[in-house]
């Protein structure tokens, strides 16, 4: 992971200080160092999230308690443990996972600066501006999810006759966790992808043009997108999925086309459209 000198590379492109080449044991002593920032961070996250169990629990429940209060059942938002240990494994893997969630940006930063150590300044503010990107539209993603939850549930639930005497259903916490935290990191990862898409077209490997052409095939991807993360039976929940991600999806073609603008206007020998 050579760097380059200053005065060397690209004309106007300053190398960030204080690299140097490394031997193969400098590798693998900066691969340790790096882990144990990022193992640090996330231990720290953990122990923080511990404090916030309990408002995480009432927040990923929010959705069977909507509907709880919309059919005018209580009983409904009753999960059960199977384990005498459930109670504890689920708190210990809520805090695992929001501990994950809170150290993202410290671990992710561990991560990118050692795949790529010779970041010249303006590729470490493009890193920079994709990491203050991604990090608010995953955490969107996860909102609209919640908010989306209640009416799957209700969905799902129509299909139990409500004549039926002495039977009720039954949700137990870990399933219902399952599936919840699933929804979440599909949802948040979906609404990442256009981030991805202009990562593409600043590294000039797309074209804004290629991206439009491209809008039929990534309609599709989205309707299929929203009706996996959401129940076969409901329409609306992945309808509005996927009109949220094809709207973030033509908001990343918009801004790839208006940054190959100015590359054309700057280097306009560099593009020559090719029918």
């Amino acid at each position: 992971m050579a760097e380059s000198l200053p005065g060397e590379g690209v004309p106007g492109e300053r190398v960030l200080p204080n690299e140097r080449k490394m031997t193969l044991t400098g590798h693998l002593r900066e691969l340790r160092r790096r882990l144990t920032i990022a193992a640090i961070a996330l231990v720290i996250g953990m122990i923080a999230s511990a404090f916030l169990t309990d408002w995480i629990i009432g927040w990923l429940t929010y959705p069977i308690t909507a509907f709880a209060e919309k059919i005018g059942d209580d009983s409904f938002t009753k999960l059960t443990f199977t384990t005498v240990t459930g109670a504890f494994d689920m708190r210990f893997r809520i805090a695992m996972v929001a501990g994950l969630v809170i150290s993202s940006p410290m671990w992710l930063w561990q991560l990118w600066r050692f795949v790529t150590p010779g970041l010249t300044r303006r590729e470490f503010w493009y890193a920079m501006g994709f990491m203050a990107a991604a990090i608010p539209l995953f955490v969107g993603g996860v909102i609209v999810a919640i908010m989306l939850l209640p009416n799957v549930i209700a969905v799902m639930s129509s299909f139990f006759p409500s004549d039926v005497q002495n039977v009720g259903q039954l949700f137990t916490a870990t399933e219902y966790y399952n599936f919840v935290f699933r929804m979440l990191v599909f949802c948040g990862i979906g609404f990442v992808t256009p981030v991805f898409v202009v990562a593409l077209n600043l590294a000039g490997i797309v074209r804004g043009k290629s991206i439009l052409k491209a809008w039929r095939w990534v309609l599709i991807l989205c309707l299929v997108f929203g009706m996996a993360v959401s129940s076969p039976a409901d329409i609306i929940t992945m309808v509005v999925m996927a009109g949220i991600l094809f709207v973030l999806y033509m908001a990343a073609t918009v801004f790839a086309l208006i940054v190959d603008a100015r590359r054309k206007k700057a280097n306009p020998e560099l593009f020559v459209d090719v029918e």
